[in-house]
């Protein structure tokens, strides 16, 4: 059996997480392929190192924009120290890390997007060269893989690149799986096929490490962080919500569709192609088996999990005879396509459509959207309903037992809990319900109850 390893950006925020990353892949030794991401936040930076290189290439600007009182020659400053740091914490030569990363942080050659795109990968970059070091100073024999070496070939969007067919091929004659050799990978960036480095999209690390898994055909990608798995509900809310020990890659769509954010789902897409199952375990609590993302599972639970996403909007239009007007539908998301407005559902009636989109997209739009709906389509009345949080229940059970809904719907009624909006997927996996957000926690609870906890 052979597994790939992402460790994300709080697994090897510091040293201390770093010695315990070592001790998880010294315990077995079917972890042949180690991905890592940059350094996380930790208790003395409150800014991700991403966010410091980010902040160097853009000269300022992106901390500027979000407020934060944070300039470019102080990320210069907060990134050097915090791989200096690390060197000395781990008792690294750094002189094998600091010049290359100052050189690498100083080049002004590089412009715009493929600026961007090489200041960024450098977290990954040098963090991976440090693991190394040190996996081979604690006696873990040890081979770097820089992705510019391997041909990890990502497509010319250089902010977010998407993994070319070729980069199969080459992972396969790069990796020998059968030596006793461990592999560590940076994650999140590769290169284009005129060399140049390209980065893909945030939280990209996983996509590298569910890449690897697939082309290397192996029988287990974990993916490490810093919770013991996929919580039935959020545990922020729930203090005492369980994980979640299997679940489906439809399932975990399902959810991450709707708040569950504790995986990047594009990494997953081979893996569910390929059938190899991914186990999301916690740094910080090695010995929980944490929850496995499977293609099938038995038994077939009714829920297993509720999502719960804030900040919604539901748009409900009225015109007399919209069900039997042809194009009507095409129409009306045309015009949510041209505000730049995600939908997310849209059940239908005779006369009536509802739309539900997050509420920050019709920030300064609404009007125009309003004035622009009515002009076009003739609608007789439009109305929407803010501050809506959608609840949405997930279960392949669900198939089998829609009765499920009537509990819900019951367990709502008996503590007063008023809906606004009720629609089940074409799955039949999952339905959503859309509720005031004022009382949304209490929903989830009661939901939580009735469903989960027996």
């Amino acid at each position: 059996m052979i597994k790939v390893c992402k460790f994300g950006g709080s697994s090897v925020k510091n040293a201390s997480q770093i010695k315990k990353i070592i001790e998880i892949i010294k315990e077995d030794k079917k972890r042949k392929v180690i991905v890592v991401s940059a350094p996380g936040r930790d208790e003395k930076y409150d800014e991700k190192i991403t966010d410091h290189l980010l902040n160097i290439a853009t000269n300022g600007n992106h901390f500027f924009e979000q407020k934060i009182d944070i300039s470019k020659e102080e990320s210069l400053k907060t990134t050097i120290n915090k791989y200096k740091t690390l060197c000395k914490d781990l008792n690294i030569d750094e002189k094998f890390i600091i010049n290359d990363l100052k050189k690498d942080l100083e080049n002004s050659s590089l412009k715009d997007e493929e600026k961007i795109a090489f200041f960024l990968s450098r977290g990954e970059h040098f963090n991976a060269k440090l693991i190394c070091q040190y996996m081979n100073k604690m006696g873990i024999k040890t081979k770097l893989m820089l992705p510019e070496k391997f041909e990890f070939l990502l497509s010319d969007n250089f902010i977010d690149g998407k993994i070319l067919i070729d980069s199969y091929e080459n992972i396969k004659n790069s990796f020998d799986l059968k030596s006793d050799t461990r592999y560590l990978v940076p994650g999140f960036y590769g290169i284009n096929k005129d060399k140049k480095i390209v980065v893909m999209s945030r939280g990209g690390s996983d996509l590298t490490g569910g890449e690897l898994a697939y082309a290397l055909d192996v029988d287990i990608y974990e993916n490490w962080t810093d919770t013991n798995g996929v919580y039935e509900v959020d545990p922020r809310i729930i203090n005492d919500a369980n994980v979640i020990s299997r679940l489906t890659f439809k399932e975990l769509r399902l959810l991450s569709a709707k708040g569950f954010n504790v995986f990047h789902f594009n990494a997953m897409l081979n893996c569910k192609k390929g059938k190899i199952p991914i186990n999301i375990r916690n740094t910080n609590n090695p010995n929980h088996q944490g929850t496995m993302i499977l293609s099938e599972r038995v038994p077939m639970e009714d829920v297993v999990g509720i999502a719960k996403l804030d900040n919604m909007a539901l748009i409900h239009i009225q015109k007399d005879m919209l069900g039997e007007e042809i194009g009507f539908s095409a129409k009306l998301l045309k015009i949510f396509s041209e505000f730049k407005i995600n939908t997310y559902h849209y059940p239908t009636d005779k006369d009536d459509i509802a739309i539900l989109v997050e509420q920050e997209d019709l920030k300064g739009k609404i009007n125009n959207l309003r004035r622009q709906i009515e002009k076009e389509l003739n609608t007789d009345h439009l109305h929407v309903t803010y501050n809506l949080s959608i609840l949405t229940l997930v279960g392949i059970g669900l198939k089998e037992n829609s009765f499920i809904i009537v509990d819900a719907i019951t367990a709502l009624k008996e503590n007063n809990i008023p809906f606004e909006m009720f629609d089940m997927s074409p799955s039949k996996i999952s339905f959503h319900i859309g509720i005031s957000q004022n009382v949304s926690d209490v929903a989830l609870k009661t939901l939580q109850k009735k469903l989960l906890n027996k």
